[in-house]
């Protein structure tokens, strides 16, 4: 999926490290609400083999659309 980090440009996410590193220094600060502390929990959990890379993927989608990020 491609997140639209305005004005920073756009960055595809394939994996669940690529999403970590984008929920932890790119996702913007006002934008850290409920749907983000899930999509960091489910993605984190998905690299420590507890989730599934699919729910991982969903989760950061919906937080992405909720905060208007998805490209």
């Amino acid at each position: 999926m491609v997140i639209d980090f305005q004005p920073n440009g756009r960055r595809k996410v394939s994996s669940c490290f690529e999403a970590m590193e984008c929920l932890d220094q790119r996702w913007p600060g006002q934008a850290r609400d409920g749907a983000w502390r899930s999509a960091s929990r489910v993605c984190r959990d998905a690299l420590d083999g507890l989730r599934s890379p699919v729910e991982a993927r969903k989760t950061l989608r919906k937080a992405a659309k909720v905060t208007g990020l998805l490209a």
